[in-house]
């Protein structure tokens, strides 16, 4: 038996209470701790539980075993080192039970109904004879078949909770693997662990080889090492990278299992001789050597494919804007300048004479050098010539804003494709796109596989035009794709360099290009970029609350919500995204009085939060809701056990309750995540705690975000050491050299 931290608790046998849990006051995702309130028999007094109690749900009758303790600050509480639910006899209990949410469809008055009926037989009468229930008044055959079939599937996620409980698992994600293998839950737990890591959101390596562990998988097995194997090109992938080299991904595996490398190296092998998850490629490296690449499967054809796919589009005979071709281009520009009313600097006309003439090209630059003016340019002639357009962004803010741009409509990748669950497109080669040109804005935010869907779906002769700023941060996802295809020789590129003086007066234009020349950004004089100066790390949090819930609606007439948005350059730490979101939440979304709210995990979630996914999820909404997607809560029914969530899309997205940990809240989030975005304001903590991730492009990325305000507040030496750190260095990716490969096979 262990304690809340997992010590042995053998040497004392311990005591046992038996508690009605009544709320619980944190509870940490991470490790199960909890700390709750909980009454003893008849007594109307609260005592306080702490200990590993995460599954436990409010109004469930426990036997706790443990230690009464006395703590420093919060006093006499007992310390839980086990518990196990048992059923409420009591009339009262019984309606308390099935009121406080754990049944979906069940609440306070129903529960009240049901019992006022059956009395202390009520959870008999439910195990037993449910079809019972249609004798309550008001209940009709659909709510007594809802109320029935939640009873069922929490009678067998208690079934998998007592089995991951007795393996030492969390028993907060028995509900998500009851809802993936439903009956065969046990039996994967039990001799297939290691599918939980690729089959369920919130299980890794780590969980599953301690399930594994349990159940007696051997340590040196090799199931075991080739679960590892996966696990460690997984966690490169979420770091960005596409691949691993081979004696990186064996030394790293190897430490982390703290195997001979031999074992893992005979592993490796045979994942690659199986030729299912894992594939092997030779990728040439700049000192004219090869590296040996190992890629989990869908990046190695997703990369490939893109590749390909490019080389095609570029080297097709068939034109579907071959009018221009032939144009002549001082009379379709002396027209665009009457339509319009300014004319196209030199870099400008070039870029525009290429989109229309390549059937692929890339258009980059920094702020304030007319990325959008030679956009909306080019999408003007093509309509002209009666070409079928399409404007597409990988985000819903980016999007909005291109349609705005260019009076033109413009849609996410996600819907452009109408991605299915599981990730297919309606659109792919088989079913091209009638499109003659698609311009995608925001592009250094495509990672490899969604980049690969959407070039797959471009008909043969239509034009492709990838718009971004390569100076940015990278792609959430895996891959550097805008900076890959700039580095190919053969794709045709326009990089536009020169500010407009317009543009120049703009301190967050100006800030922008001086970090990104490593500069330090000389803000004086200009009334939309400010620094304010913080060195006690203790007080900054503090001080970016009062910046963003008073000074700056107070000053500029912003909504503290809305139009103000947090970036920072890690998630942990006083001044990280969790820890702000937190003081923000309190500040702008305090609790109140009457308006219900749902503790999960470490987090609660009230009405009016600002909240982002963190995962790409395509069985909800529309066509998916996708990691980065940012949305409103509009409502917690705490009866249906569900939460809405209106995203920047305008669309009413459901989650149920135990689906809460796919999103966070946003009232900060780390800069990484708030690329193809843009905001009315945005306020950047910095200090030198955030050292390894203080890099120029990540500074640069949090600036370029702001549409009319830039607030940088905390240490300047942190900000200089971003703007002096050129970056983190190249990522795993082999598109370059696979397009030049692709290149010379046509």
């Amino acid at each position: 038996m262990t304690d809340a931290g997992g010590h042995h608790q053998s040497q004392h046998p311990g005591r046992t209470l038996e508690v009605v849990l009544e709320r619980i006051t944190f509870a940490s995702e991470e490790t199960g701790y909890t700390i709750a309130r909980a009454s003893q028999g008849r007594s109307s007094e609260l005592i306080t539980i702490v200990g590993p109690l995460l599954g436990a749900q409010i109004g469930e009758s426990l036997v706790v075993t443990g230690r009464w303790t006395v703590h420093a600050k919060y006093g006499r509480q007992f310390e839980v080192w086990s518990y196990r639910t048992v059923l409420p006899a009591t009339v009262q209990g019984i309606e308390k039970y099935l009121g406080s949410g754990l049944i979906k469809g069940v609440g306070p008055k129903t529960a009240e109904k049901i019992v006022g009926h059956f009395g202390p037989d009520t959870l008999d009468v439910i195990d037993t004879d449910p079809d019972r229930l249609i004798e309550v008044p008001s209940l009709g055959p659909k709510r007594t078949a809802t109320i029935t079939a939640a009873w069922e599937e929490q009678r067998a996620i208690k079934e998998v909770m007592v089995f991951l409980q007795s393996v030492d698992v969390s028993t907060s994600l028995a509900v998500k693997i009851y809802k993936k293998y439903e009956d065969a839950a046990i039996g994967v737990v039990k001799n297939e662990p290691y599918r939980l890591a690729n089959d369920v959101w919130g299980i890794g390596f780590k969980t599953a080889d301690s399930i594994a562990q349990a159940v007696g998988i051997a340590h040196d097995s090799p199931e075991r090492i080739k679960a590892a194997l996966q696990y460690s090109l997984s966690q490169a992938t979420d770091g960005g990278h596409c691949f691993l080299p081979e004696p990186n991904l064996i030394s790293d595996t190897a430490a982390m299992l703290e195997l001979d490398t031999e074992l893992v190296d005979k592993a490796l092998e045979e994942l690659i001789a199986e030729d299912e998850y894992v594939k092997a490629d030779d990728i040439p490296s700049a000192d004219d050597s090869t590296v040996p690449a190992r890629y989990l499967t869908p990046f190695y054809h997703a990369e490939g494919g893109l590749a390909r796919t490019v080389a095609q589009l570029l080297s097709e005979k068939a034109d579907r804007m071959s009018t221009f071709q032939s144009v002549d281009w001082d009379r379709a520009l002396d027209w665009l300048r009457r339509q319009t009313g300014a004319d196209l600097a030199e870099q400008q006309r070039e870029a525009v004479r290429l989109a229309l003439t390549s059937k692929f090209a890339v258009l980059t630059g920094g702020p304030g050098c007319g990325k959008s003016f030679t956009v909306s340019s080019i999408v003007a002639l093509a309509r002209a010539k009666k070409a079928k357009v399409m404007l597409t962004a990988p985000t819903g803010r980016a999007a909005k804003r291109l349609a705005e741009l260019t009076g033109h409509e413009a849609t996410t990748v996600h819907r452009l494709l109408s991605l299915r669950p599981g990730g297919d497109a309606a659109y792919d080669r088989d079913n091209p796109l009638d499109v003659d040109l698609l311009v995608v804005d925001e592009s250094s935010m495509l990672d490899t596989i969604l980049a690969n869907k959407l070039v797959k779906a471009v008909p043969p002769g239509a034009h492709v035009l990838f718009v971004g700023d390569v100076d940015q941060l990278p792609s959430v996802g895996a891959g550097e794709v805008l900076r890959d295809l700039l580095a190919a020789n053969d794709i045709p590129r326009v990089r536009l360099t020169e500010v407009f003086r317009q543009a120049a007066e703009s301190g967050v234009v100006a800030g922008a290009h001086q970090v990104n020349h490593g500069q330090e950004p000389d803000v004086k004089g200009y009334d939309d970029f400010f620094f304010f100066s913080c060195e006690d790390k203790e007080i900054l949090p503090e001080k970016v609350v009062e910046i963003v819930a008073q000074r700056i609606p107070q000053r500029f007439g912003l909504h503290p919500t809305r139009d103000v948005q947090v970036l920072t350059p890690m998630h942990r730490g006083p001044s990280g995204a969790g820890n702000l979101n937190r003081l923000l939440q309190e500040t702008l979304t305090p609790a109140r009085e009457g308006q219900p709210e749902k503790q999960y995990g470490g987090r609660i979630y009230r009405s009016g939060d600002k909240v982002i996914q963190l995962r790409n999820n395509y069985d909800k909404g529309a066509n998916g809701v996708f990691n980065g997607t940012v949305g409103r809560v509009i409502d917690i029914d705490t009866v249906a056990q569900a939460a809405t969530i209106r995203t920047d899309e305008d669309e009413e997205v459901g989650y149920d309750f135990s689906e809460l940990d796919e999103l966070t809240h946003a009232y900060a989030i780390t800069v990484h995540r708030s690329q193809g975005s843009e905001y009315p304001a945005v306020v950047v903590p910095m200090t030198t705690s955030a050292y390894t991730m203080l890099r120029r492009n990540l500074l640069y990325t949090a600036i370029t975000r702001a549409k009319r305000l830039v607030v940088l507040v905390g240490s300047k030496r942190a900000m200089m050491i971003a703007v002096k750190s050129k970056g983190t260095g190249k990522r795993h990716t082999g598109l370059t050299a696979r397009l030049e490969r692709s290149f010379s096979d046509l």
